[in-house]
């Protein structure tokens, strides 16, 4: 493993995914706080035609020109979604999809207009459809790195403003802030992430590394100052861990690794994360289903003592079965282990019966007090 990470290439692409999951980290946080996941999609795919025009202008596949390209498109597809949905009736899911189809289409027609030119320089321009990792030198990083560190440094300049802007437009605009400019600054902001990852993962992948680090932290945390850095973490390990596995054989494609990468983060964060996670949901719900069949038997023993008018009324276990229309025996064991109802005999009859206790009786009455019925609510 230490020869592995050794290796000149990798350090060179490991550094380029870590610089991914930086900016994605980041940038991605305030896409999704804003429900605007689709946005990351639509700056991705719209950055193809400006690879193209950058292409066709300089002559050759100098990095620094192809994502100025990308950014300048991706920047404008985001302000062309804002002014559709600003000045129209369309939502904005339907605004990213315009720009979407639309800047993906022009991209398309452009690329196959230079695969078709002849020109000897165009070979491998389709590498930024998927990425291409392996292309990637030092020289390049510091490009990535300066578009990174550009991003950071709006984001810590402007925290608070989009903190507010992403959680309660409303009250930024009654305080008179410029909400317009910072949404349309954060929507372009997303187009930095893109340019970032574009080599490495391509167009149409880049979208996981955008929403999918943010969308795991969500599910660890409310707090933005946390959720981002573990977005942050989250995106850098991916892609660390992406270029490291796609160096163990040969073939492995980095981009769709790192994808994968995260998509795991991603499951598991969903699964175990507290509070949010699928498990703890599942026992939450159980638990609540075990409590409430125990309010309800406990409320219709106090209903049929209320109803005999005799707070000591023994009512049979298999009525209280036949009431619920399902067995009550384990609610009824976890009330009396509480000390709320107490068994006792009622002859001639064998079967179980129960009554309530005088802290049950009590316990029944603050429940119906508290639910604002009578016992036949229960």
């Amino acid at each position: 493993m230490l020869e592995l990470l050794s290796d000149y290439t990798i350090q060179t692409v490991a550094m380029g995914a870590a610089l991914i999951g930086l900016s994605s980290g980041v940038l991605g946080c305030f896409a999704v706080l804003r429900k605007q996941s689709l946005l990351g999609d639509t700056l991705s795919h719209a950055a193809l035609p400006g690879v193209c025009l950058a292409f066709i202008i300089v002559g050759s596949r100098e990095i620094g020109s192809i994502l100025l390209g990308a950014l300048a498109t991706g920047g404008l597809a985001a302000l062309f979604m804002l002014l559709l949905t600003r000045r129209s009736r369309l939502k904005t899911d339907a605004g990213l999809g315009i720009a979407l189809s639309v800047s993906f289409a022009i991209g398309v027609v452009l690329l196959t207009y230079i695969q078709g030119s002849g020109n000897a320089s165009q070979g491998g321009l389709d590498s930024f459809l998927f990425g291409q990792a392996a292309a990637i030198l030092r020289a390049d990083l510091w490009v990535m790195g300066g578009i990174t560190l550009a991003a950071l440094v709006l984001v810590g300049l402007f925290w608070k403003e989009f903190k507010l802007v992403s959680f309660d437009p409303g009250y930024a605009s009654s305080l008179g802030m410029p909400v317009a400019v910072l949404e349309a600054l954060m929507t372009v902001m997303v187009a930095l992430a893109v340019v970032v990852g574009l080599q490495m993962v391509g167009v149409v992948l880049m979208t996981a590394m955008i929403i999918a680090p943010a969308v795991a932290a969500r599910q660890w945390t409310g707090r933005l100052e946390t959720m981002t850095l573990l977005s942050v973490l989250f995106g850098m390990t991916a892609g660390v861990v992406g270029a490291v596995l796609s160096a163990t054989a040969r073939g492995l494609a980095t981009g769709p690794l790192i994808v994968l990468a995260i998509s795991v983060v991603v499951f598991i964060s969903l699964l175990l994360a507290p509070e949010r996670g699928l498990l703890w949901e599942g026992v939450r719900r159980w638990r609540e289903r075990r409590a409430l069949r125990g309010r309800q038997v406990l409320t219709t023993l106090y209903a049929l003592a209320e109803e005999h008018r005799d707070p000591a009324y023994p009512a049979e276990q298999g009525m209280i079965d036949a009431y619920h229309g399902t067995t009550t025996i384990q609610a009824i064991r976890k009330l009396e282990t509480r000390g709320l109802v107490t068994p006792v005999l009622h002859e001639p009859e064998m079967t179980p019966h129960w009554r309530l206790t005088p802290q049950g009786f009590a316990e029944a009455e603050r429940l119906i007090t508290q639910m604002g019925g009578g016992a036949s609510d229960a």
